[in-house]
């Protein structure tokens, strides 16, 4: 069964949402974004989340310390990274599985990916220096030529919403889909949104 993931989460009222349709992970931001939470309010509102939605925490380009520290204190189960981020910095977080974002610009990025030792990997589309959150979808037939070079697991994020996941998810067959701007209205979070997606998804 194909994986759901609801990122960008920030409040109190976007727990009770997810709690209803029971994604398989939530993203919390902590780089530079309009979705991004501090450790103290996320501490709080996630006290409210089920137990078995899992915890994914984004970051670009953090220190060592500070990933460890918010990853310890709201017990993240997943180190999402989407910067620089290499082989050395990544296996330091020991007990944590971590998931690296890649944008997929050419077939010479599967070399990039696969020399990669993160546990899994996330592609997603890039718009200028913005990295993720974009909320366009990148060429996803390109990912389908390379993606049988890749061994471990992929979720595809990247314009997703509930009118093209289910095209997706026949084309590609990802491990997990992504999903932020994609469920939201005028930048919050979008129950009947949040639901139609789940809902497509749920059907593979």
């Amino acid at each position: 069964m194909v994986k759901v993931k609801i990122c960008g989460i920030k409040s109190k009222k976007d727990v009770e949402i997810v709690n209803k349709y029971m994604p398989d992970y939530v993203g919390l931001v902590f780089a530079d974004s309009s979705r991004k939470v501090n450790v103290e309010s996320a501490s709080l509102f996630l006290e409210g989340l089920q137990k078995d939605i899992k915890k994914v925490g984004v970051f670009v380009n953090e220190d060592y310390e500070k990933v460890k520290n918010i990853a310890n204190t709201l017990k993240l189960d997943i180190l999402q990274f989407h910067g620089n981020e290499g082989n050395e910095y990544i296996k330091k977080f020991k007990g944590y599985e971590v998931w690296k974002a890649y944008s997929l610009n050419s077939e010479k990025d599967i070399e990039i990916i696969r020399k990669c030792c993160a546990d899994a990997f996330l592609i997603d589309s890039k718009s200028g220096n913005k990295i993720g959150g974009t909320g366009q979808v990148f060429d996803w037939s390109l990912l389908k030529k390379i993606k049988n070079y890749i061994e471990k697991p992929i979720i595809v994020a990247g314009g997703l919403n509930e009118d093209n996941v289910e095209i997706c998810i026949k084309k590609l067959n990802p491990f997990a889909v992504d999903v932020s701007s994609g469920v939201e209205t005028k930048g919050f979070k979008d129950e009947i949104k949040i639901r139609n997606f789940i809902m497509k998804v749920r059907k593979f």
